[in-house]
């Protein structure tokens, strides 16, 4: 009887997968190392490499997926002060080239603020779940506390652009509780008052990566060469591309980082506009069908949680793509499920299953 049943609904739902969802991810990940191939000239190890970690990232959605929302809000503080910890241990025993970022576990080198982009929505969704909705003042401020430490602990690494991604990923949390309006313009105008300290706290070169992006050309062959050579390779893609493996900005040396942050300039080099339009499109079938299963989770925790979960998604994208075109300034900000990474990889499959098991359990209760 129990085999009838699962023949019934499908493998993937009996894992409460989603099978449109899972299939578009399948199909990014492959397109991804087709071109991390040629970005990384050719090399099958780095292929290799990224493949074992998009598998272990898929092992981490499977598993996540499973998980009772019950659980996850049982687990959200445990979670949340953990990383916190991991944060904290790599002000002091941290690695990384020019900055502090990775643990460094033996076997692996982990990126404890990737797991923040998780362990922070988990633990706001958790506690403004069990609270009357939209937030008051004393649960803003005790978000805000939230949201505030970590992100302070990622900026002293220093690094920016995931402090960025982390806060970003939080005051979803909150627009999605339904914030009121006058607490968004308060907040905006303190953001916008704090701006002028911000910036005399920036690092010479996070000063340089805003300067650059608002003038480029002050600086070509020095901090500007990187947007510069992006933008050449982006444009002279043409329509069709100048084919797989034969993209001359890449493979002669001027693309900075091809197969991490600048692997969407190779993309468009290789592919043209056609093959840029299908990625984008894509993405864009990917986020709404993730969008569909949040707005159908059953409780506001599902939906709190899957919105920023679909958030998360988007703005990675949004982020590596303006970045590359010099829309926006360079962050360091790998593109979804392409860049060759394996911390960002995993924490972005372990949204995914976030929302697929928190949407399943909407349709197979327990």
């Amino acid at each position: 009887m129990k085999s009838t049943m699962i023949s019934r609904r499908g493998w993937l739902d009996f894992l409460r997968l989603d099978t449109p969802l899972m299939a578009m991810l399948l199909v990014l990940m492959v397109l991804g190392m087709l071109v991390l191939f040629s970005a990384a000239e050719q090399d099958f190890g780095t292929v290799w490499r990224q493949a074992v970690r998009l598998g272990i990232g898929l092992v981490a959605l499977l598993v996540i997926a499973q998980l009772p929302p019950r659980y996850l809000q049982l687990l959200a503080p445990w979670l949340y002060l953990l990383v916190l910890l991991m944060l904290v241990a790599v002000a002091f025993v941290g690695v990384g080239r020019g900055a502090q970022r990775w643990l460094d576990l033996g076997v692996i080198r982990f990126q404890p603020a990737e797991a923040m982009k998780l362990a922070l929505p988990l633990m706001l969704a958790g506690l403004l779940a069990r609270r009357p909705l939209p937030p008051g003042w004393r649960d803003l401020f005790l978000a805000l506390s939230l949201i505030a430490v970590p992100v302070g602990l990622i900026l002293v690494q220093p690094d920016l652009g995931t402090s960025v991604l982390v806060a970003l990923s939080g005051l979803c949390i909150l627009f999605l509780a339904g914030l009121r309006w006058r607490l968004i313009l308060a907040m905006a105008g303190l953001t916008a008052a704090a701006l002028p300290l911000l910036w005399f706290n920036l690092h010479n070169y996070q000063k340089n990566r805003v300067l650059t992006f608002l003038d480029p050309e002050r600086d070509p062959l020095g901090t500007g060469w990187n947007i510069i050579q992006s933008k050449i390779a982006v444009g002279s893609g043409g329509l069709t591309g100048k084919g797989w493996t034969a993209g001359s900005q890449s493979h002669l040396e001027f693309l900075p980082e091809p197969h991490t942050d600048f692997i969407f300039s190779v993309l468009a080099e290789e592919f043209g506009f056609i093959g840029v339009l299908a990625v984008l499109i894509l993405y864009a079938a990917i986020i709404l069908r993730s969008l569909y299963l949040a707005s159908r989770c059953r409780d506001a925790f599902g939906r709190l949680l899957a919105g920023a979960m679909v958030f998360m998604f988007f703005t990675y994208l949004a982020v590596n793509v303006g970045m590359v075109s010099g829309l926006l300034p360079v962050v360091g900000v790998p593109l979804p499920l392409v860049s060759y990474g394996g911390t960002s990889a995993a924490t972005l499959l372990a949204g995914f299953g976030l929302i697929m098991g928190l949407h399943s359990r909407r349709r197979f209760m327990g």
